[in-house]
């Protein structure tokens, strides 16, 4: 198989240790617990002055100082410590002076000593006054040399407190449809079109639009050959734009045996780039003509597509069908459930998440997606587009920034009350979906996963936000409704997404299309 080995690549990787844990899984809701801001240090911990400067609803904000001598006594602490096994020339380990190894290293270790008072006083910071921070904290230098020691500020941006709705008062309607004979035939009527044979014409007669003729063709382009102008008993559908300009019009009316000078001109945006805009001329010589034919809808038709009977062709199209009207009915009161919860919780939002949601919608929308595929290569063929943002479109998204952090907030409380969790197998499963859209680069796929967590965070995003609304319309009176499948689809067809990380289409976010460049 195409997949051989994927799973066993997947149960090599220890995906959630890469991660950092939080509180929600929503990229718009990436909300750090505590533990996972800095690590514990609490056996190499610093003595240090920690006052609170500001106290705001969401935001806080603290002065920290450590004096020189404690930074000095910490840097000799770990330099002794390297002092016992690193060797000098002229020196056995353990006896090379303190002075060389601060000369040597000092730098190097004091960077590494400052590095764990942020880390000691954001923790501590945090425990101590029960904070929950939304964000990583912002860290400013005020003041920092060998003398004086070292002073900086720590800014904190918070949670908010979310009281959650009683969703069993929670109503909804949720429209459904189911398949009709019309609609299954129809399907199979598409599939046998697709699947179509053809005829060998024995009258002698022009070839007419949709008709195939078999041709042999050599093209020059000045009187020139070039690559890839010629061929032999090539099929040609007449009206299927397979070839350049008008070379199949040129063609309709030909009879078997006739031969035809075509002249073209290739277009400005062909591929391959000496080409663009070059005139040409092929001769073609025109050996047979077909008519195309589709199947019967019938138990022979159906045995080519690998089942017994046209009936068992009829249920399999059904099943299928069922399951892409559930798809949208699950879809449409997802983005009706979101919108209540919109609607029903107030709260402020954290302003950084904000910011941050809102350029990762400017980053997507104006080509940089890519840059989140684990197989991406820059090279000539990759589109940047670096437009900026102009007022209009800042205030549009965000406000969808703005809609989808409060809901990845909302779902992320829903989420942490109820003890929702996404399991390692579950990302497994995911990495290894994404792993099937790149057959031969599997393993490329997992390494990037592996080695970046905000990638994960993506992938993680999505199924907790589906558990997490799951949980909650285990819990709210779902009446269904049943209506056409153009009813159903309607609602799907509006502009936006409709999950609170952005990662479907559907909803009530509005966004505009990424001006593109280059061909089809």
């Amino acid at each position: 198989m195409v997949f051989a080995g994927v799973a066993e690549l997947a149960d090599a990787l220890d995906l959630g240790s890469s991660v950092a844990r939080r509180v929600g899984s929503s990229p718009s809701a990436r909300t750090t617990t505590r533990d996972s801001v800095f690590n514990s240090r609490e056996d190499e911990s610093l003595t240090m002055q920690i006052t609170q400067t500001k106290k705001e609803k969401l935001k806080c904000e603290f002065t920290v100082k450590l004096s020189a001598d404690e930074i000095d006594q910490k840097v000799s602490e770990k330099l002794q410590e390297i002092g016992k096994t690193i060797s000098l020339p002229g020196f056995r380990p353990g006896k090379v002076p303190l002075t060389l190894l601060k000369s040597k290293y000092g730098k190097a270790v004091m960077g590494e000593v400052l590095d764990g008072a942020v880390n000691d006083s954001t923790l501590k910071a945090i425990n101590e006054n029960n904070l929950r921070p939304a964000m990583r904290p912002k860290i400013e230098v005020k003041t920092f040399d060998e003398k004086s020691g070292l002073e900086y500020t720590m800014a904190i941006e918070l949670l908010p407190e979310i009281k959650v709705m009683d969703f069993s008062e929670l109503k909804l309607e949720k429209l459904t449809a189911k398949p009709d004979t019309k609609a299954i035939k129809e399907t199979l009527e598409r599939i046998a079109n697709s699947n179509k044979a053809s005829e060998k014409v024995e009258e002698k007669r022009g070839a007419k639009k949709d008709e195939i003729v078999v041709i042999d063709f050599d093209g020059t382009v000045n009187g020139e050959p070039f690559p890839g102008m010629k061929g032999n008993d090539f099929p040609l559908e007449l009206g299927s734009k397979s070839f350049i300009d008008t070379f199949e019009d040129q063609l309709i009316g030909a009879k078997v045996g006739d031969h035809k000078t075509v002249k073209v001109t290739f277009p400005k945006d062909y591929g391959q780039e000496k080409l663009r805009g070059v005139a040409a001329v092929f001769e073609v010589d025109v050996k047979e003509l077909r008519v195309p034919t589709a199947p019967k809808l019938d138990d022979t038709f159906a045995k080519t597509l690998g089942f017994d009977s046209l009936t068992k062709a009829e249920e399999a199209v059904e099943k299928q069908m069922q399951t892409e009207y559930d798809q949208v009915a699950r879809m449409n009161i997802k983005r009706s459930l979101l919108d209540v919860l919109d609607e029903k919780h107030e709260f402020e939002v954290p302003a950084g998440m904000v910011d941050a949601e809102f350029y990762g919608i400017w980053r997507q929308l104006k080509g940089h997606a890519h840059h989140q595929d684990p197989c991406h290569v820059h090279g000539a063929e990759c589109d940047h587009d670096h437009d900026q943002v102009t007022a209009g479109e800042s205030e549009e998204y965000r406000a969808i920034a703005h809609r989808r952090v409060k809901l990845g907030l909302v779902l992320a409380e829903v989420g942490r009350i109820s003890k929702i969790e996404v399991t390692n197998q579950e990302l497994q499963q995911a990495v290894i979906a994404e792993a099937r859209r790149y057959p031969g680069k599997e393993r490329q796929v997992f390494e990037f996963y592996q080695k970046n967590s905000d990638a994960v965070e993506g992938l993680k995003a999505p199924i907790f936000e589906d558990k997490v609304v799951d949980s909650i319309l285990e819990r709210a009176h779902i009446s269904d409704s049943q209506v056409s499948i153009e009813e159903l689809t309607k609602a799907a067809e509006q502009d936006g997404s409709d999950s609170a990380s952005g990662k479907s289409s559907g909803g009530s976010d509005k966004k505009k299309e990424t001006k593109k460049s280059g061909k089809k």
